[in-house]
């Protein structure tokens, strides 16, 4: 099966593959000599999504010539952006087939890629020529291997507290009305009036009365009205109380105390060697 451009495979390759790096912006150099000698322009992978050449412009070398390195033959520093490549020359590009956008990388191709690298103990199937029998982990680790010691890559792990907070429901409080009833007493004042005869003495019963002053009438009548109040006591009804129900929220900080674990880098250093630190 012909291989694919990795941005074809995986359009997100930079997270899930290459720790947030996009390779096709490294510089290249060699191994042997540390010279910049071309760019890195893309990458190839396999069906299963394993990285297996880089594409490289060695315009350096050859101005306009993209060929493939081998991913087992270079070395990625990701701080400083590079690739390092081994046992590529300046000869050998020039032995490489070219690469070009509408080149199909199948078996035929990779053959004749894998035969201008040199690698120690290089393994073969039984039948050199049968494509079905070739398995590339078993016979091209040298080449197709990936190391990460070789690729700068070291993590360093440290704890973190992580603060969150879930929402539950506590209880529940139900706010309406119920009828009460106690015994209540009102008074109010009544009059009634009564009719008060007071029979008394004259003052001086022996004078008689003159004659035009008396009348002895049976229609002489002495009338007086007479009234008596009573209670009237009835229930009204009246707003006793207002009750306006809302929810208020307290807030409050719980705080908690962890011991955190966290890796930190020891460099032994043995003579005089140059360490940069680039963070």
């Amino acid at each position: 099966m012909a291989l694919i451009k990795i941005e074809d495979y995986n359009p997100n390759y930079e997270d899930s593959i290459l720790h947030g790096h996009r390779l096709n912006s490294f510089d290249l150099y060699t191994s042997a000599d540390g010279n910049r000698v071309g760019s890195v322009r893309d990458i190839l992978v396999d069906e299963s999504g394993k990285i297996r050449y880089f594409i490289i412009d060695t315009g350096f070398w050859i101005f306009g010539k993209k060929v493939l390195l081998p991913i087992g033959l270079c070395r990625i520093d990701y701080t400083k952006g590079r690739v390092y490549a081994s046992n590529l020359t300046e000869a050998r590009v020039k032995e490489l087939p070219r690469y070009d956008e509408d080149t199909t990388v199948d078996y035929t191709y990779e053959e004749k890629v894998r035969n201008i690298y040199p690698v120690p103990e290089r393994r073969y199937a039984a039948n050199q020529h049968d494509e079905s029998s070739y398995d590339h982990d078993d016979h091209d680790r040298d080449l197709f291997g990936v190391r990460e010691e070789d690729h700068g890559i070291l993590k360093l792990y440290e704890e973190r507290l992580i603060a969150d907070k879930n929402r539950q429901k506590v209880g529940e409080v139900a706010v309406g009305k119920s009828i009460e009833t106690q015994q209540a007493e009102a008074s109010v004042p009544v009059e009634n009036e009564r009719v008060v005869i007071d029979r008394r003495t004259p003052t001086d019963p022996q004078e008689p009365v003159p004659s035009h002053e008396t009348d002895f009438s049976n229609e002489e009548v002495a009338r007086l009205e007479i009234h008596e109040e009573t209670a009237n006591i009835e229930k009204e009804a009246f707003v006793s109380e207002e009750v306006s129900v809302k929810k208020e929220v307290d807030r409050d900080v719980v705080t908690a105390q962890e011991k955190l674990r966290r890796e930190k880098l020891d460099l032994d250093v043995e003579g005089r060697p140059t360490v940069e630190h680039n963070r």
